[in-house]
Parts: C-alpha cells; structure tokens; sequence
C-alpha cells in the first residue's frame, strides 16, 4: 500500500493538458479561465462624480457661486467652467474638465442659481479615470469565473473568454444488490446512491458528467459499461465486484490496456483504489462503501479535474483547533468527519464519535473531514488540526 500523498502525486500525473475553448461571456460563469482577460476600454472612462451633488472648483469654496448647467449619466454637460460657477451633478456623470471637487448636495445651500458649501466633505468625491481599470489590462488570474468576475468582464468590454474545455467524467456504478432511486427494492436489494454523489462531486470540481446506467457483477455487463464510457476524459467506475475489491473492474480494465498506477492506499476510509491510464483517458475505480467512495472522490477525483481544468489541484489547507482529547491514530491517514463552530482565533472542529463509513447521513450533516496523519499521537482539546471544508 502507498500513502495518500503518493497516490494523489500517480492520480494528479494522468491529468492531460487542459484543452482551450472560446464561449461567450453569458456562458462562462463558474468555468475555469486559461488565458487572461484582456480589458478593451478604460474604466471609468471618464473622471466621474461619485456623488448627487455640484461639481466646482475647489479655490472658490464655500461660495458663493452660480450653477450653470447639468450633468447627468448619459448626458454630459459640454460648457466651459469658469471661476466662481458650479454644475449640477449626478453620480456617474462626467465631471466637467476645469471643476476638480464634488461637493454632496446635502452640504449646499442654494438660492435660486446661486448655492454656498455649508459643510465640506472630505476627498473629491470623484472617481478620476482609469480608476478600476484602463485599456490592455490584465485583471483576472486563471480561476473559476464567479459572478463578480462576469461582472467585471463586461466591464472591460470582453464579449468572449477562453477557457478550459469541461472533462466529460463518465461514472460507471456497478453491483448486483443495486436498483435506482424511485424504485422499490426487493428483498436483498438497496438503492444506488454512489453514482450520483459522485457525479455531483464531479460537477462541483467543474466536469461534464455523464452516469451510465447500473453494470451488474458479470463481465459482459462491466464490459458494455465500459464501451459507453468511450470518449471519456475520465472513467470513474463505482464497486462491481461480487468477489473481493475491484476483481472484476480490474480484470476488464487490463483486458482493455489498463496502466494501472496503484490499487491499495494506506487510509480510512477507502483502502481500496484502482488508479491508472485506459488508452486515452484516465481512470479511477472507487470502492462501493458510501462514505469511502465519497471521501475518494474529494480527495483524488476532484483534484484530478482541478488539474485538467489548468487549476490549482489542491485547496489551501485549513486549520482548526480540536473541541476535545482525541486517542492515537492508527497505520492509514483518517479523515473523520466532524462539526464545526465558531472558536477564537480559529474555528473548534469536533469529530463525530460514530465514523460507520456506512452512514451517509453523517456525512451530509458533517462541515469538514478532520484529517489524521498516520499514527498521529493524542491530541489535546486545543492542538491546531488541518481540516478539508466539506461545504463551501
């Protein structure tokens, strides 16, 4: 068996280079960007009043002086300013060229066409030009595009962004005992829930997905599942084996040219864990247990995807204090999952007693997965632990 760190170094390796794609801008929220964003305009493109107000010139504060034209968003004021007028302005309007303060129109006194600044505000209360940006800019890293980035794309009047090509994760569930939600099971028999955790695991991390349908524990069904995995960027199959971990996955993934990287990984939970290249794509063969499965796929699935978008593989680690004693670890990194709550200087992370990796409900209820080292010595309520967010 290998260690965490050296499967996910085998898993991260078969990750191709990510292939480049041009959408629309309207398309591309949530995908990963793979060359800068280029601004087209400058931003502001003018200097503009942040405030309701009366654009003057500073010398002649507090007035008084006469207003003599209007500027609002859309529709500039064009005049000549002159010493001791003002113009009416509007936030996001252009500042005439000769006024250089802004003043709010809460601190006028107006008289017919004449106002006095009673109160100054501090700053100019204009927003100069090239302020967020100017033209030719490169503002934005190579990161899942959020809506702020949208945002700020449009702005910079980019219509079309490139970005990775989304890898098609194809996921195979397999096993014999397995039937479909809404269907009612017969004796011996439970509903599939791995496919569809996962396929959700895979979406988060920004693939395509697509769930063949259930293959049973025979070769000829594992092999048709195989067949519809075609064109894959990643086959992730899911249990299938009637006779020990992955028998059968294995076999027919070497029938078809499996390079497999490794099989068995010192963790808990998910020991078992088929790795390696099929012909053109990757592959991954998770074990069948719930919570194993989706540990799995958190910290090898998703980073492998990550990593065929061009995008950091690995989250930051995180850090927690421990609400209470935990024993010494065994042989295989444990990841528990546990509950957060808000602490001091960082949050206090509480392991569930109960790690049935059976239990699912645990894992939809847990915050994070508190990760143990193996044979971690005991730890002391307060000793600083690394954690894995479960929720974002």
């Amino acid at each position: 068996m290998i260690t965490v760190a050296e499967a996910l170094s085998h898993v991260l390796a078969l990750a191709p280079t990510p292939r480049p794609e041009t959408v629309p801008l309207a398309e591309a929220q949530g995908r990963a960007l793979l060359e800068p964003a280029v601004a087209r305009v400058t931003q502001p493109p003018f200097d503009a009043s942040a405030m309701d107000g009366y654009a003057l010139r500073s010398q002649d504060l507090p007035g008084p002086v006469r207003v003599i034209g209007t500027s609002a968003a859309g529709h500039p004021w064009s005049g000549e300013a002159r010493a001791g007028t003002a113009v009416r302005i509007f936030t996001g309007a252009p500042v005439p060229a000769g006024y250089d303060h802004v003043e709010l129109q809460e601190n006028v006194l107006r008289e017919g066409d004449d106002i006095t600044v009673a109160t100054r505000s501090g700053g100019s209360n204009i927003r100069l030009r090239g302020n967020d940006f100017t033209k030719g800019d490169g503002v934005l890293p190579k990161r899942p595009l959020s809506a702020a980035d949208i945002g700020l794309l449009a702005a910079m009047n980019v219509p079309f962004v490139t970005v990775a090509r989304r890898p098609v994760v194809a996921i195979l569930p397999g096993g014999d005992e397995l039937i479909s939600p809404g269907a009612d099971p017969a004796p011996g028999q439970i509903i599939s829930s791995n496919d569809l955790a996962i396929a959700a695991l895979a979406r988060d991390a920004g693939a395509e997905v697509r769930v063949l349908p259930i293959a049973r524990d025979t070769e000829e069904s594992l092999a048709f599942g195989f067949e519809a995995a075609k064109g894959a960027d990643l086959l992730v199959t899911i249990g299938g084996a009637s006779v020990g971990d992955h028998d059968l996955i294995g076999k027919i993934a070497k029938d078809r040219g499996l390079e497999q990287a490794f099989y068995k990984i010192l963790m808990r939970p998910g020991k078992p864990l088929l790795a390696g290249r099929l012909s053109d794509a990757a592959m991954l063969g998770l074990p069948g247990n719930p919570v194993s499965a989706m540990v799995c796929g958190i910290i090898f699935m998703q980073p492998l995807i990550r990593a065929m978008l061009g995008l950091p593989a690995q989250q930051p680690a995180r850090w927690a204090r421990l609400s209470r004693d935990l024993p010494p670890e065994g042989p295989r990194q444990h990841y528990l999952r546990a509950a957060l709550s808000c602490g001091g200087d960082l949050p206090l992370i509480d392991p569930y007693a109960d790690q049935d990796s059976a239990r699912l409900s645990l894992m939809s209820q847990a915050d994070a997965l508190l990760v143990r080292p193996p044979r971690d010595p005991a730890r002391r309520a307060g000793d600083l632990v690394e954690y894995i967010a479960l929720h974002r």
